[in-house]
């Protein structure tokens, strides 16, 4: 089977919410990019594997990552997620309301990550997923750690670029900064990692302090 062809394959594996249409035609709009369906499948499934009750998410989008979290979640696990954008947050709003899900189960916060996960609890959180600008991936690293719990995992989209992090060769800003946040992870005592191929990659790692 060919690269292409097992690609393929994984995208479609699942199937995706009806109303996922929805959220990545508002995404086309609003000029963002959603997570493919099987990255989301992925998200799904960890959020499931961990019992997921409390999630918090950096880069709201449409809501297209939201809904796959919140499906793997348990009934009664929130989600919060941050965006600078309140356009693309009123877009995932309503996709979460056409997915049937109640308006207690996503927080959505207007602001840079920066600013708002600092104010989050300590170690109240089961999964941190991280979908945004892959310079600030580091930064947002340190605060996405301590708000996991023991055996926690943050969640790192964008992995491979288009498969330009494993080029040696491309030295774009973006590309570098995932290298080196790569590197961090991988080096870290008290960080468990791997990547998973799906979309764009996953840079996933359990937390696991001393």
């Amino acid at each position: 089977m060919t690269n292409a062809a097992s690609r393929t394959y994984v995208e479609t594996f699942v199937t995706e919410h009806p109303a996922a249409a929805s959220a990545r035609q508002r995404a086309e709009e609003l000029g963002v990019t959603p997570v493919t369906a099987g990255t989301g499948a992925a998200l799904r499934l960890l959020a499931a594997t961990l019992d997921a009750r409390a999630v918090v998410e950096v880069g709201t989008g449409t809501g297209v990552s939201g809904m796959w979290l919140l499906d793997g979640m348990q009934p009664e696990g929130i989600l919060t997620t941050v965006d600078t954008e309140i356009e693309h947050q009123r877009a995932a709003k309503r996709s979460f309301t056409e997915a049937g899900i109640a308006p207690s189960r996503a927080r959505v916060i207007t602001g840079d990550a920066r600013d708002v996960l600092p104010r989050l609890t300590d170690g109240a959180y089961d999964m941190v997923f991280i979908d945004a600008d892959p310079q600030d991936y580091a930064e947002t690293l340190d605060e996405a750690l301590r708000l996991l719990r023991y055996g926690g995992l943050v969640v790192l989209n964008d992995a491979l670029h288009s498969d330009r992090v494993a080029d040696p060769s491309a030295r774009d800003a973006d590309s570098v900064a995932l290298r080196e946040i790569g590197k961090l992870i991988r080096e870290h005592d008290f960080l468990v990692p791997g990547i998973l191929p799906n979309g764009e990659g996953l840079l996933a790692a359990v937390y696991r302090p001393e």
